[in-house]
């Protein structure tokens, strides 16, 4: 692999993220690209007898899709990628209208492990989706995202807390409130402003699931580019990647060995237990769904599963230069050094010897470099969809990862190279 694949690839990447603020646009923006591919929807009411080719099922922040050749069993196996859409965040509360001394603020919950002092004085927009009063009374949705300086959480002035440098934590409940105008708080002045950029009437708005991000671009820093910064790449690098290995393990492959399936569930951040999370039977029921829509007996779904696979790709951790002591001495990843593949005994994560082999032989065949990685064993080790998924639906499962700084920050970095060899790892293992 050249330069140049890594340089687009990144640059498409920084593309799809700017386009998906929230979970919501995230699968949107998923979405859109198989379409054009040559996938289609398919919806739960919808009858699915005989469908093969490229498909696709969306439900609000999550998204399974998968490909199916003419001609191939029923009993073909599964070679799974599981991501997660969703970013920890601020999100704004049902009745948001407040203030205090003047100002205008809105109140808004912390989604996730967010570091709160990443959030201050950065300029902040608006983005979700608005559940609206249909023409038959029905329920609808519609996307909203808010490019603009709205809101922001200002930081107290060093003159006026001198401890601020001592790591004192933040009031959580106090000071993360955003302003966003001055004069008396105004009942449904938020509202009234996001129904506008909807192109909506506010009295059609019934309810919503709103957030805030930050509004500067995602980009490259360093003095060769070397670096990807921007919000959210925890975890839409992953999400990318699956989707451009999915569309070219559709399209490269003249006979495929499996069946690929991108799995992009929403609230890992916060457990992943809700209908569009890992711990839901979401993934199973399309799967078994595509099986018996395509004359599969059990027998057959049986067959496919125990032949299945599945990589769970999350950001993981690079060493840090000015903390290495809080990393393994003998585990330290760097960016642009390939994915790492995540191991944890105490089955925080999923990884395996036989998920190690068959990930390095997908390193091997993309040509691509990939890193150890291994918690400090003085510290809790994080975890991710793997283990859900091994445990639901008991396939070999191995968790991978670009490496990182900033995790869960307002804006992370990765090394520029390290989305593009992910994608390519993907894409091999899709196909085998």
């Amino acid at each position: 692999m050249t330069p140049a694949p890594h340089r687009s690839h990144t640059d498409d990447l920084l593309s799809f993220i700017a386009a998906s603020p929230s979970p919501y646009h995230v699968v949107a923006s998923a979405a859109q690209r198989l379409e054009k591919a040559g996938f289609r929807e398919l919806r739960g009411t919808d009858d699915w007898t005989g469908a093969t080719g490229g498909c696709f099922v969306a439900r609000a922040g999550a998204l399974i899709a998968w490909y199916v050749p003419g001609g191939a069993p029923t009993h073909t196996p599964f070679r799974i990628v599981g991501t997660h859409t969703d970013s920890p965040n601020l999100r704004i509360k049902p009745s948001p209208d407040t203030g205090t001394a003047g100002w205008r603020q809105i109140g808004v919950e912390i989604y996730g492990g967010v570091p709160l002092n990443t959030w201050l004085d950065r300029d902040l927009g608006i983005s979700g989706r608005l559940a609206l009063r249909g023409p038959d009374g029905s329920p609808r949705n519609r996307l909203v995202q808010i490019d603009e300086p709205l809101l922001r959480v200002p930081q107290l002035a060093i003159h006026l807390d001198r401890t601020v440098n001592e790591g004192v934590a933040l009031d959580r409940q106090r000071h993360i409130a955003p302003i966003w105008a001055l004069g008396d708080p105004q009942e449904g002045a938020l509202l009234r402003r996001v129904a506008a950029a909807a192109e909506e009437d506010p009295a059609d708005v019934l309810g919503w699931d709103l957030m805030l991000h930050d509004i500067q671009p995602p980009g490259y820093l360093g003095v060769d580019r070397e670096f990807v910064v921007s919000s959210r790449l925890d975890n839409q690098i992953s999400v990318h990647a699956g989707v451009t290995a999915l569309v070219e393990a559709a399209t490269g492959v003249e006979e495929p060995r499996y069946i690929p399936v991108l799995a992009a569930f929403d609230h890992e951040e916060v457990g992943s237990g809700s209908e569009t999370g890992a711990q839901s039977p979401l993934l199973e029921r399309v799967l078994s769904r595509s099986v018996s829509a395509r004359g599969g007996s059990g027998e057959d779904w049986s067959r496919a599963l125990s032949g299945a696979f599945c990589v769970s790709a999350d950001m993981a951790h690079a060493v840090h230069p000015n903390y290495a002591e809080r990393h393994d001495p003998d585990h330290r990843p760097l960016p642009n050094g390939g994915p790492t593949v995540k191991v944890n005994v105490n089955q925080r994560y999923a990884t395996d010897s036989t998920g190690i082999a068959v990930f390095t032989a997908a390193c091997e065949r993309a040509g691509a470099p990939w890193q150890p990685f291994v918690s400090n064993n003085a510290m809790p080790c994080g975890t991710s969809i793997g283990p859900l998924t091994a445990a639901r639906l008991g396939v070999t499962t191995v968790d991978v990862g670009v490496p990182g700084l900033s995790m869960h920050s307002a804006r992370e970095l990765c090394g520029a190279d390290d989305p593009a060899y992910l994608a390519a790892i993907l894409g091999a293992i899709m196909t085998g």
